[in-house]
Formats: structure tokens, sequence, C-alpha cells
């Protein structure tokens, strides 16, 4: 079985949907705020991987999201396998995961710059979107200079609003 790639799969019901966490040997490689046996099946396509029953790989990021989920835990320790990520996305994502932490936010210009991607803020909207590894790679925090923004995930812009709020960036029931 040497070189082959497998993925395990975790959910946990949040207050932002069913949030699945994907990992591989090498480590979580995909969140989504939905989490159906074709998500399931989708994540092991694009990761080109066999699907695993281990729940030893998953029990760390599960534990982590639950307490993020509940207030408790305001960072991640679970190593990201970027292999979902283009070169700019990698570029642009890695950026934000490694400097922009819980509770504070940056635009999509702020973020373009930051990354030194070359990439304008209308296209580091497109990235946000496309994000493998939402919540832990925290594109919720990513706003626009005048709002919020846009938001792909869950429920769209409700499910950013509340993970901000959570977080403490957004004051409650303004919204």
């Amino acid at each position: 079985m040497a070189g082959m790639t497998t993925v395990a799969f975790a959910g946990l019901p949040t207050e932002v949907g069913h949030v699945l966490a994907a990992v591989t040997e090498d480590g979580l490689v995909a969140t989504h705020f939905f989490d159906t046996p074709e998500v399931r099946e989708g994540i092991a396509a694009r990761v080109g991987a066999t699907v695993v029953e281990d729940a030893e790989r998953t029990d760390g990021i599960r534990a982590e999201l639950a307490g993020y989920f509940a207030g408790e835990r305001t960072e991640f320790t679970t190593p990201v396998d970027w292999r979902l990520t283009s070169r700019a996305q990698r570029t642009v994502l890695g950026t934000l995961y490694e400097t922009v932490p819980y509770g504070s936010v940056v635009t999509y210009g702020e973020l373009a710059q930051r990354s030194g991607s070359g990439i304008p803020a209308r296209g580091i909207g497109s990235i946000m979107g496309s994000n493998p590894i939402p919540i832990v790679v925290p594109c919720h925090r990513v706003v626009a200079g005048n709002g919020l923004g846009g938001f792909s995930g869950g429920e769209g812009v409700e499910a950013k609003r509340w993970l901000l709020t959570m977080e403490g960036h957004l004051p409650p029931g303004l919204w």
C-alpha cells in the first residue's frame, strides 16, 4: 500500500452546519459546511484518495473544531495539507492562515498586499471563495473595505457573520 493516499472523515454538528473535516496522511486537506455522502465522495475524488475509517487521524481536528465552536479554542494545531490549492492559492491562503489570528480581520486589498502575490483584491475574493479548508484557514476573516463582503460557506454571509460574532469581531445582536 506504499504511496497510496487515503482520506479519513469526521463530522461535527455546529451552529453553521454539520462541519466536515477530511484528513490525509499529511494533514487536514479539506473542510466543508455540509457533511453528505456526495461531499465526502467529491473530496475523496479531488484528493485522489481511498476513504478509510481512522479515528486516530481525525480525533485531533474533531476536538479542535469542537473547542473552536464552543469558544474555547482560538487556533488550530492540526497540520494542513495544501495539496488542493494552486501555487497562487497557497500563497494567499497561507498568508491568511499565518497572519490573521482569531478575532481579527483583514480586507481583500490588505491581504492582496500582505501576500505579495500580485493578485488584485477581486482575485483575492475568488481565492477565498475556492478555499478548500474554510474555518481552519479563516477566509471568514477576510472582509470588504465597506462591509463584510461575500461568503460561500454554509448559509453564506450569515455563516460569516456568525463566525465573526463568535470570535468577538462583531458585536452580537446588531445584525
